[in-house]
């Protein structure tokens, strides 16, 4: 407890040098500075190899593990699992490890080494990615991943605990309490098959996956108050953190660009007018006359700029060249 305390001010210091908080004297800022760090009773408790030992045995059995705690160390403790994670904990190193207790079950996440495929260069340029509320991700080849089923399947959950909410009765907290992470998971699947998705092609093609800096979007989009809801239950950002580490462990180069403008630019000739886009999915030139669907545009927009920014980090020190006249 006493590592995860430091590491938690160090973080905060970093923070606060860094100015995520905000400017001195900002308000945000001097309410983080004045109050101390606090932990949830029921957060991960972390571990490592000074404190835990895994004795895993042979393949096909499910080992024990032995672990400190405040009465004592707890030796021979059995753990189960999945076979494959079994299998991944007996061929890997094993780094720092999280003690949670969730549902009254005792469950240890266990951190790995995996070898990564070395980085290819994106030779035939860069796989743009558009990502929304009605298409959760748009190429720039022009593929949709549509949020129509995961968008339905939240509005009936939440329709359903306003149901059990308004009960007020033990059965119904009981049932709450076992429905609570359902939707998470489901929102985290639909993520996986669409990240797996994006990045076999983008292996496949020999190209790059370019994304939008997705920091700060809740700031800077402003919708109408009913819409705000499903912006916040978005799971934009796990989204982007699952193409990070796939594309990372297939060797796949990934590049955040510049999001502004990029729903208002012309993907074909370049002008940026903001009446161009007629509605959430029509997009017409008012300057070239193109017409396209608007996440597909935004994603052409977005697969350019990630040319130009693999260029910015392939020569980060490159001296301006200057044309003689």
């Amino acid at each position: 407890m006493i590592g995860k305390t430091v590491d938690a001010y160090t973080t905060l210091r970093a923070n606060l040098e860094a100015g995520n908080y905000g400017p001195p004297g900002a308000d945000r800022r001097r309410k983080v500075e004045s109050s101390p760090i606090m932990f949830r009773p029921g957060a991960g408790q972390p571990f490592d190899a000074r404190c835990l030992s895994w004795q895993l045995g042979d393949t096909g059995r499910e080992g024990t593990v032995s672990i400190w705690s405040i009465a004592g160390r707890l030796r021979n403790v059995r753990i189960m699992g999945h076979p494959g994670h079994l299998t991944l904990l007996r061929s890997r190193s094993i780094g720092e490890t999280d003690l949670i207790c969730r549902d009254g079950v005792w469950v240890l996440h266990a951190a790995v080494d995996s070898p990564k495929a070395p980085r290819r260069s994106p030779v035939n340029g860069f796989l743009g990615i558009d990502m929304g509320i009605v298409n959760l991700a748009t190429t720039s080849d022009g593929d949709r991943m549509s949020g129509v089923r995961l968008n339905h399947y939240r509005k009936r959950q939440q329709r359903l605990r306003r149901r059990l909410q308004a009960k007020k009765t033990s059965s119904a907290r009981r049932l709450l309490k076992k429905r609570r992470r359902k939707e998470h998971r489901f929102a985290s699947d639909v993520n996986h098959q669409i990240s797996k998705r994006i990045v076999a092609e983008a292996e496949r093609t020999g190209r790059g996956i370019a994304v939008e800096q997705l920091t700060g979007i809740r700031g800077r989009v402003r919708l109408r108050k009913p819409q705000r809801a499903t912006l916040h239950s978005w799971a934009f950002a796990q989204l982007g953190q699952f193409l990070a580490y796939k594309a990372e462990l297939a060797g796949v180069a990934l590049v955040q660009v510049d999001p502004a403008y990029t729903s208002q630019q012309c993907s074909n000739c370049g002008e940026i007018d903001k009446k161009s886009r007629r509605s959430q999915a029509s997009y017409i030139c008012g300057r070239c006359g193109f017409v396209g669907h608007a996440d597909h545009n935004a994603a052409r927009n977005i697969a350019t700029r990630g040319v130009a920014s693999w260029g910015d980090v392939m020569r980060p020190n490159a001296a301006p060249t200057l044309a003689a006249s």
